[in-house]
């Protein structure tokens, strides 16, 4: 198996009402989760392929209890990537090359395709925010806290970014309409983190 590593920054949003009661293995608030979740490499390799600057999303559709139902997806990938990048990163966001995504990927009952798009994600102070063409678009902003302090989730069962403490949030605005999905909502869920993944 390749050696390979990824580190940058993640976000999510989600129709659940904040904060998200799926990252504690409960149902989502409305009986069903949809979520974009959206990830900037900072510094990655696959082998001898760098993947740094890029992004990765992936839709995601849970017809129920996330933990106890399989999920439909979608993913895409940056298209600034060249061939070899776009084959490294979806082996490692498929989970065919094992860490995290491995473990994510196992919930993943049916991928509806994986095609490339033009992606930007942005993070500055309280918001964070990604468009993809056409397809998507997605904006949270931090949850205020006591004394206007972030408010976080640590140590929660089902993360995307294992060893770091999310960040709540709202959205301010999440659109999504491909392979026959389509959901548009704001005022609901976001989190956001660092993440590092690596081979296991």
């Amino acid at each position: 198996m390749e050696n390979w590593s990824l580190k940058g920054n993640y976000f999510e949003a989600c129709n659940c009402e904040a904060a998200c009661p799926c990252v504690f293995l409960s149902a989502p608030t409305d009986g069903e989760c949809t979520a974009l979740v959206a990830w900037h490499i900072d510094q990655g390799n696959f082998g001898d392929v760098k993947v740094d600057g890029l992004n990765v999303a992936l839709a995601v559709y849970s017809p129920g209890h996330m933990a106890k139902v399989k999920w439909t997806v979608a993913l895409y990938l940056d298209d600034k990537a060249d061939e070899a990048q776009r084959g490294a990163l979806t082996q490692i966001f498929a989970g065919q090359a094992g860490g995290h995504p491995a473990m994510l990927a196992s919930h993943i009952g049916e991928v509806l395709g994986v095609k490339t798009a033009p992606m930007d994600f942005r993070a500055s102070g309280k918001q964070r925010s990604l468009s993809l063409g056409d397809i998507a678009e997605a904006t949270i902003e931090n949850i205020e806290g006591q004394g206007g302090a972030e408010v976080t989730v640590a140590n929660h069962p089902l993360c995307i970014a294992p060893g770091h403490t999310l960040v709540t949030a709202r959205s301010k605005k999440v659109r999504f309409n491909d392979h026959g999905l389509n959901w548009q909502f704001s005022d609901k869920n976001g989190f956001h983190s660092p993440f590092n993944y690596q081979a296991a």
